[in-house]
């Protein structure tokens, strides 16, 4: 079974999959779309208490996945929820199908509700249809657009009770 391991987004391992997960996209992002434009996260979002970031480790401690939490804005609704923001959720080929997809995000949700939010939002392409069938499986909801991220398509949100 595969691990979670909290990590500094700056370690060696976190940019790593940082790096993998960005050359996939890349490879893979539809060509009417134009050029996949990565951004590696800032540290300072992704350590406590702003956010998380999550290695996903086999038993010999080597890294096959990753996945971030971090807190944006408050929402736009009257009752202002904490809003934490779900990114760079990526596991390596040999990794997928085995529901540690489903794992992560459910961990990088507690992490998430441990820091005190209180909707989870997050954007993807629809050209990820796997990402997008684990998001609507996992209770996220299509939304209005939160974010000007040139590489996403669609818009996902969760309330957390």
């Amino acid at each position: 079974m595969l691990q979670h391991r909290e990590v500094d987004v700056a370690d060696a391992d976190a940019q790593a999959m940082l790096t993998a997960y960005f050359a996939e996209r890349a490879e893979g992002f539809p060509p009417e779309q134009g050029e996949y434009r990565p951004t590696f996260p800032d540290p300072a979002q992704f350590a406590p208490p702003a956010g998380a970031f999550l290695l996903v480790v086999r038993e010999d401690g080597h890294a096959v996945g990753c996945g971030g939490v971090r807190r944006i804005q408050r929402s736009p609704e009257p009752d202002q929820l904490i809003r934490f923001e779900v990114k760079h959720l990526w596991l390596a080929p040999a990794a997928r199908g085995g529901g540690e997809g489903r794992r992560l995000l459910d961990a990088l949700e507690q992490r998430a509700r441990e820091l005190g939010a209180q909707e989870l939002v997050l954007d993807t392409n629809r050209s990820l249809e796997a990402a997008g069938g684990l998001y609507r499986a996992s209770g996220f909801t299509p939304i209005e657009p939160y974010n000007a991220n040139p590489n996403a398509t669609d818009w996902f949100g969760k309330r957390l009770g």
